[in-house]
């Protein structure tokens, strides 16, 4: 038993030493879905100010447009540089929980409809039972679209929950409360660079 626990302990000290990798992989996975949610917006500006405000009823929403565009946009790049990581993580948090509760929130939690996952809600068997039974009649009656439909993979229902938003929201929350990572951050040498003054 002790030879199990020192091998253990042994383990867990090498382990330390690239604790920062898990944290370099957050920071990237989300660099590209800010990334892209604020360029989208940045492109089709107008739009979003009109969604916020005739869509959603946001209030002021020219500047809640202009905040959730930029804080996505440059809170895209400071993720991959691991810049300013628990600063930026605070108002990305703040649009993620904007999202969830003005945008995702009346769907429930599903991103896609799947009556057979977990929190499914009452419209996911109807969606599921309609996509089906479009897809049978696509591929009875007209066969080449049905392949060209269903040839890189399964047609699904977008159901718009609230689940990637609160992925997100939690990955955040990892990145408030560990920072950047070890080794693999600007935030890790600029501080070590302050501790040496």
């Amino acid at each position: 038993m002790n030879k199990i626990l020192s091998l253990y302990q042994k383990t867990a000290g090498y382990l330390h030493h690239a604790d920062g990798l898990p944290l370099l992989a957050l920071r990237l996975y989300l660099a590209p879905v800010f990334w892209i949610a604020g360029t989208n917006k940045l492109a089709h500006f107008d739009d979003i100010v009109m969604w916020f405000e005739q869509g959603l009823a946001l209030p002021f929403p020219w500047l809640m447009a202009a905040l959730a565009t930029w804080t996505e946009i440059i809170g895209a790049v400071l993720l991959v540089a691991g810049l300013g990581i628990r600063l930026i993580s605070v108002p990305l948090i703040i649009t993620m929980l904007v999202a969830i509760f003005a945008v995702h929130w009346p769907h429930g939690w599903q991103a896609i409809a799947d009556p057979g996952s977990f929190a499914a809600n009452e419209h996911a068997a109807e969606a599921t039972q309609r996509l089906n039974g479009f897809l049978g009649w696509l591929k009875s009656n007209h066969p080449g679209r049905y392949h060209y439909i269903t040839e890189f993979g399964k047609p699904v229902i977008l159901n718009n929950g609230i689940e990637f938003a609160a992925i997100y929201l939690v990955m955040l929350l990892v990145l408030v409360f560990q920072g950047a990572g070890r080794y693999v951050s600007l935030d890790y040498f600029a501080g070590r660079k302050l501790l040496n003054r």
